[in-house]
């Protein structure tokens, strides 16, 4: 498969697959309407019966990530998309002005793409809203591995330099040339979770911040999610999105390490790129948190805006039912 094929527009809802997940049986032989009303009655406190609606803004930012670091967090059932030894991750940071539960913020981590047939689907390591019903509803309703974390946005204001023919570089105090910087810091609740990341955009000038958002698109993407410790059954659900979409620079990652099993070295090597999951522990948990260190610290490549952003999310269908325990890999098919 190659990237042509693989690069989606992705939104904070449609990332996940089981990692229990066996041979998939034809989709006739499940009682879809009896599992989408089973879902709908034990949605989570304040999101209500579906359709959910969201509206906002999001930045999606992709990464080139080394296939043999995303593969270590990918379940075996499914073929990670990859070319020349890379897939393509990255992270999805939204900003929701509108939803079931009011206004938050959401940043989603992508490993890397897994095909399924027909199309290929994001893989996501880690959520982080900062909503404890968002988190909730992500976990329970949804099937995703979402976290808690604090996010706090400032815009600074910088003039723009300029270079005499000496070299030199001198401040411009004309108000034209003043330019913004946004900085979104996101630190997790969890005492568990080693999250303390900085996003910060390049700069841009005043009179451009909110100019030209793009052209206007609609999209349907249909998911799967599941597999997780608060939900373990594989689930299915659409999502309708239509946002205008821009290009724009890629955010700066830059990132406060915590994790007792790096050293300055091993923590150089991931802000540099390099193999920084080749020192993931045998910890299941602390695996996937170096993991999603290393996909936030990769290269970008290619980042987009989505301004005047709609996102409608339909309920989950139960493909498959599983135990409550991600320790076992049963699973069985409804009737």
């Amino acid at each position: 498969k190659s990237f042509g094929l693989s690069i989606h527009i992705i939104s904070t809802h449609f990332f996940f697959s089981s990692p229990s997940l066996t041979k998939l049986p034809s989709f006739q032989q499940f009682s879809k309407l009896k599992s989408m009303e089973a879902l709908e009655k034990k949605s989570s406190s304040g999101y209500g019966k579906p359709p959910w609606i969201f509206r906002g803004s999001a930045l999606y930012q992709l990464h080139l990530v080394k296939a043999e670091k995303a593969r270590a967090c990918i379940p075996k059932e499914f073929k990670l998309v990859e070319a020349f030894g890379y897939t393509l991750g990255g992270f999805f940071l939204a900003s929701y002005e509108d939803s079931p539960v009011g206004v938050f913020d959401e940043l989603v981590v992508i490993a890397g793409l897994v095909w399924n047939r027909p199309t290929s689907c994001a893989w996501a390591t880690k959520v982080y809203v900062n909503s404890s019903e968002a988190c909730s509803h992500g976990r329970k309703d949804v099937g995703l591995p979402s976290q808690v974390a604090t996010f706090s946005k400032t815009i600074t204001a910088v003039s723009r330099q300029s270079k005499s023919r000496s070299g030199f570089g001198s401040a411009l105090r004309n108000s034209n040339d003043q330019q913004n910087v946004q900085i979104t810091k996101i630190k997790s609740l969890d005492a568990e979770d080693t999250c303390n990341t900085s996003l910060t955009s390049p700069a841009v000038s005043s009179s451009k911040f909110n100019r030209w958002m793009g052209p206007t698109i609609r999209m349907s993407l249909p998911s799967f999610s599941g597999g997780t410790e608060f939900n373990p059954n594989l689930l299915k659900y659409s999502c309708q999105i239509e946002c205008r979409v821009q290009p724009v620079k890629p955010l700066k990652v830059s990132r406060e390490f915590s994790l007792t099993n790096f050293d300055e070295k091993e923590q150089q090597s991931l802000q540099d790129y390099g193999g920084g999951s080749s020192h993931l522990s045998k910890d299941n948990k602390n695996e996937i948190q170096n993991l999603s260190t290393y996909v936030m610290l990769s290269k970008p490549i290619l980042a987009l805006r989505f301004n005047q952003m709609k996102m409608q999310v339909e309920a989950p269908i139960v493909l498959y039912q599983c135990s409550n325990s991600l320790e076992t890999n049963t699973v069985s098919s409804l009737p």
